[in-house]
């Protein structure tokens, strides 16, 4: 009980330790006008008794130890961490202390995005540089009579207030909680309790109620100023025509046999559909090493790209095909010897949303060792001239497709994430889901959950009525109870 100690800290208040008062006594000490006026302050506290505070003490903004601080914490808990460029710009800038000019108006009604960001625009805007103050609340837990150690300094609270207004306080205040504990590795295994309180005064609710109808204010300005600045005129397909937007992801390939794995894909169209002249239907992704995952030799691509397309009603009575993917799987090697590992294909997901899809491969093969013993010396296999012989071929014009003869072998899979998105007028139309055939979507083949139902009754109704006219086309004798009895 008699180390108990109290202190009511105020925000940037700074209370000296005592380390700091030993130090800052010397005049030869000071170096920064910092230094020089805390000399003053404590020659000031000296004359009026000295500092009331014993442990607690605090370090604001300006300090030595905040610099020291933010540039001792480290990204990862590894020992033998090295620190990335971006560790090393965010160590280096010191948010509080940067001139930050004020941002005119005028400059932001050119541009929200910078298509072709230079050099120098992005190290300068790859860190994050909201201003932020700091302030750090500290206890001496030295041993009784040897205060004033750095080695006893420990951070009992942590404040931090952002450009945005917002308060960080690590670790929070206790409120019903249990008290923190602080444990010591010494002798005598000490162990320190201490809470932390808001003792702010209370907000008036006249002056609470204000400052609500200011930030109100205030953001009703800023919805308008965004709204301004994007517009509210949003770019719609044209009536009968449905908008298919998919943003896609290789995530892996796994279950292949040689290492270096690439994956080569193309989108195909079928008719009544078209992109933008800009949009690329194909793409290559970068040449990846596997890593054994479990008993399967996985490559990790997390390959991004964007699909965007349209579809045009021409015949009412025609179902339309949905475009597909088309891609093979190829690995390279040391000595430039490339093999092909396997073909798939998938068929874009016909709802919008997430989904994750795992296509399984094939590839074609040829019988006895010679060919075995190509593939393994000098690399090549047998390959498809037109990637469509996937599913169905682009030359394909008959009824039956036959592919007895041709031998294949199965090889590993490939991981799809595909993230969709459908625009179409018939969206915005309140009657869209009563009128079933009226509809972009229902047109497509009956996608929506509505048209299935609305199939489902309709067929349930027909069936009905057919029953009722075949009951009343038989013979009364026949559905009579005495014609059944006999």
């Amino acid at each position: 009980e008699e180390e108990e100690e109290e202190a009511l800290v105020g925000w940037q208040e700074k209370l000296f330790s005592q380390f700091e008062v030993d130090l800052y006594q010397n005049e030869s000490a000071c170096q920064t006008p910092l230094d020089r006026q805390y000399h003053e302050e404590i020659r000031k506290l000296e004359k009026a008794g000295g500092r009331k505070n014993c442990r607690i003490f605090t370090y604001t903004d300006h300090d030595r130890f905040t610099n020291l601080e933010e540039l001792c914490q480290k990204v990862t808990d590894s020992d033998h961490e090295v620190p990335s460029y971006l560790a090393e710009r965010m160590a280096n800038v010191r948010r509080r202390r940067q001139d930050r000019r004020p941002v005119e108006v005028s400059s932001l009604k050119s541009k929200i995005i910078t298509w072709e960001p230079s050099e120098e625009f992005i190290k300068n805007n790859h860190v994050i540089n909201t201003p932020v103050q700091t302030m750090y609340i500290m206890g001496d837990l030295g041993p009784y009579g040897k205060l004033g150690h750095r080695e006893y300094e420990h951070v009992l609270c942590t404040i931090k207030v952002d450009g945005n207004g917002v308060i960080t306080v690590k670790p929070d205040f206790n409120g019903t909680k249990g008290a923190y504990r602080i444990e010591l590795d010494g002798e005598k295994r000490e162990v320190w309790q201490y809470t932390i309180e808001n003792a702010s005064a209370q907000v008036q609710p006249e002056e609470e109620e204000r400052e609500q109808r200011m930030f109100r204010d205030l953001y009703s300005r800023h919805r308008d100023y965004l709204s301004g600045l994007v517009g509210t005129e949003f770019e719609m397909p044209l009536p009968g025509t449905l908008r298919l937007f998919v943003n896609g992801e290789i995530v892996s390939a796994q279950g292949y046999e040689y290492n270096n794995l690439y994956v080569h894909f193309f989108l195909e169209l079928p008719n009544q559909w078209s992109s933008p002249p800009f949009q690329q239907l194909s793409g290559v992704t970068q040449t990846c090493a596997t890593k054994t995952v479990g008993w399967d030799k996985v490559a990790h691509f997390c390959y991004p790209f964007t699909l965007e397309m349209f579809y045009t009603q021409e015949d009412e009575d025609s179902l339309p095909q949905w475009p597909a993917l088309y891609f093979e799987v190829l690995s390279l090697d040391f000595w430039q010897r490339y093999r092909v590992e396997g073909y798939g294909s998938l068929v874009l997901p016909t709802s919008p949303g997430v989904h994750e899809l795992t296509i399984p491969t094939w590839r074609p093969v040829e019988l006895g060792t010679v060919a075995e013993m190509r593939r393994f010396f000098i690399g090549g296999s047998p390959e498809l001239e037109d990637l469509t012989y996937v599913r169905i071929p682009s030359t394909f014009k008959g009824k039956r497709l036959s592919r007895f003869g041709f031998r294949t072998e199965t090889t590993g899979s490939v991981t799809f994430r595909l993230y969709c998105l459908q625009q179409s007028r018939a969206f915005l139309e309140s009657s869209a889901l009563r009128q079933r055939m009226q509809s972009v979507l229902d047109r497509l083949g009956g996608f929506s959950q509505q048209s299935s139902v609305y199939n489902v009754l309709e067929a349930f109704q027909r069936a009905r009525r057919r029953m009722q006219e075949a009951r009343e086309s038989l013979p009364q004798d026949l559905i009579s109870p005495s014609a059944s009895s006999m």
